[in-house]
């Protein structure tokens, strides 16, 4: 898509539609809260599954700040208005990219610009330690549906030492010990050697939550394979090469559970995580992110992103066994009708009638 450039009015940014690959990267680089879903490359793997397209947009401020959101636009077969959604559900942390901190004038900027655009629906998941500037802007907005969410996040500052006897749960130190001891061991691969194995272990939580949550099982099979096909994770580790670390532990010759890490600037995230209840050691999870925060304090890593958390204690629980703290935040939908709270109104009344319960 060639560039396309605009501007809105004398003090707003210069906008441009369709961001070069260099300006993408330098920016990314130069930004020291950037995760590993605002690369290109990731953005790459959510069109390159199909879909999507790349509508993402530069931001050039008065004052000479630059900034980049990630954004693609979702078509449908039968034409009409468009959907624009940084990221889509299902693909982590959208929002901006900006090497000079993500302010709410910036925020604003954006939001005025988006709502310019002749999209039917538009879907921001922001970077969730960028909460507070996204939240003031909304606030001075009318139109903007805040949707309250929570994600944890391992501060890595001191190094793998520092984090292991300082952060970690004591309890979490003696688990890991524990499963060493059984004979838990961890691999690790980038290759993508180990996505069969990952998304197996995948389709058997799928069976698990439903039956934790009251929900028919062909239904959450249904859900979660619409969500995360097993080609998406082979699109992803194809582009991401190296970036993409699935790690699976193994126990009595089987594999119990495994983690996919994405690396990207000097931030990881934990994006997805699978284990076999019936097999598993019961403290492979917390050997397996054990090894994972390691590699990523070795590799010069800021932070480990551990994901959306939801309102579920025990996501929180876990989390927090190895040090990660709560961040709350928002995400937020433009809409020229309000489909978002009708679609929230009738997913509520269908999980009553089939008594699913949130865990």
């Amino acid at each position: 898509m060639a560039p396309t450039t605009s501007t809105i009015g004398s003090s707003a940014p210069r906008v441009t539609v369709g961001v070069s690959r260099e300006v993408w990267s330098e920016l990314h680089r130069a930004d020291a809260l950037a995760v590993p879903t605002q690369t290109l490359e990731w953005l790459d793997c959510l069109v390159a599954s199909g879909g999507y397209r790349d509508a993402s947009r530069l931001y050039e401020m008065p004052d000479g700040r630059r900034a980049l959101l990630p954004l693609v636009r979702r078509t449908y077969p039968t034409g009409g208005a468009s959907v624009l959604q940084s990221l889509p559900k299902g693909w982590g942390y959208g929002g901006l990219i900006a090497p000079d901190g993500v302010t709410p004038d910036l925020v604003s900027a954006v939001f005025d610009d988006l709502s310019a655009t002749p999209a039917l629906r538009i879907h921001l998941r922001p970077n969730p330690m960028h909460a507070a500037a996204w939240a003031e802007a909304a606030a001075a907005h009318t139109g903007i549906t805040a949707v309250p969410a929570r994600a944890h996040i391992l501060d890595l500052d001191g190094g793998f030492e520092h984090v292991w006897q300082h952060r970690f749960k004591a309890a979490t130190r003696t688990a890991v010990r524990r499963a060493e001891r059984a004979g838990v061991t961890v691999e690790t691969d980038t290759t993508g050697r180990l996505v069969t194995v990952f998304y197996d272990l995948l389709q058997r939580c799928f069976d698990r939550w439903a039956r934790q949550q009251h929900e028919p099982v062909r239904l959450a099979r249904l859900r979660g394979r619409h969500r995360d096909p097993v080609g998406k994770f082979a699109t992803i580790a194809a582009h991401l090469g190296g970036r993409c670390q699935v790690s699976v532990a193994w126990f009595d010759g089987r594999p119990v559970a495994a983690i996919l890490v994405l690396r990207g600037g000097v931030n990881a995230h934990y994006t997805r995580g699978a284990m076999d209840e019936s097999h598993a050691f019961p403290t492979a999870n917390r050997l397996l992110h054990t090894v994972a925060i390691e590699d990523a304090c070795r590799s010069g890593c800021r932070s480990y992103h551990m994901g959306e958390s939801g309102a579920s204690p025990g996501l929180a629980r876990f989390k927090g066994y190895f040090g990660a703290e709560p961040y709350d935040y928002c995400e937020y939908w433009l809409e020229r009708v309000p489909v978002y709270r009708a679609d929230q109104a009738l997913r509520g009344c269908v999980k009553r009638v089939i008594g699913f319960r949130d865990v």
